[in-house]
Formats: C-alpha cells, sequence, structure tokens
C-alpha cells in the first residue's frame, strides 16, 4: 500500500456564500491523498499501471471551477471524480482551504477535509 500526495495546488475560484464572494473569488489551495497498491508500479516502473497524479490534478481543477457556495460540495465533488475516473485508489482525503475568508477578522485561512 501506498499514498499519492498532492500538496498546495493553488487556485483562484469563486466559491462562497456571499454573494461578493462568487464575484470578486479569493485563492484556494487543495491537498489530495490518495491511497493505492503501488506494489506492481513499483516493479514495473511503468505509468500505465499507476494512479496517475496527473490525471489526479486536472480532476481537481475541473471540479474547482464549478460555483460552489460551500467548500464541502467541491470535497465531495472531487472525491466523487477521485473514485469514478482513477481506478486503483482504494481511500482519498481532500482537503480544500479558502485564504483569507470574510469572517470579521484576521486569519489566514478557513478549511475542510472528507475522507472516503
Amino acid at each position: 500500500m501506498g499514498q499519492i500526495h498532492l500538496e498546495d495546488m493553488e487556485f483562484y475560484a469563486f466559491h462562497g456564500h456571499f454573494k461578493e464572494e462568487q464575484i470578486v473569488g479569493s485563492k484556494f489551495f487543495v491537498d489530495l491523498i490518495l491511497e493505492t497498491d503501488m506494489t506492481i508500479v513499483a516493479k514495473t516502473d511503468n505509468l500505465s499501471d499507476a494512479v496517475n497524479y496527473q490525471s489526479a490534478y486536472k480532476l481537481v481543477k475541473r471540479e474547482m471551477v464549478k460555483k460552489s457556495r460551500m467548500l464541502e460540495n467541491i470535497a465531495k465533488r472531487i472525491l466523487d471524480a477521485v473514485f469514478d475516473e482513477l481506478p486503483g485508489v482504494i481511500h482519498a482525503t481532500v482537503s480544500i482551504r479558502k485564504m483569507n475568508p470574510p469572517i470579521g477578522g484576521k486569519i489566514k485561512s478557513a478549511g475542510v477535509t472528507l475522507s472516503r
């Protein structure tokens, strides 16, 4: 068993509960951890035997473009896409952080983490 880590994928997107957030947008960071059996690819050294992390990045990017009001919704869509499109993934965890969220005080980020 092994893990693939995609860390601090950066996106500018238009997610948020408030109308202003959906107009102005914000910076988001996404982390994705994919658990998979790496026994075969470790022996063959062949991409076709691996979970392709470029494909994983592309599906995260695709889901980040779609507007959502809640980070939880985006995280669920990412996990749905991972299990629909990346054969060999046994478990996945996604974390999404919104930088400088409008909460009425100084804060670096707010985020959610979902696993399946």
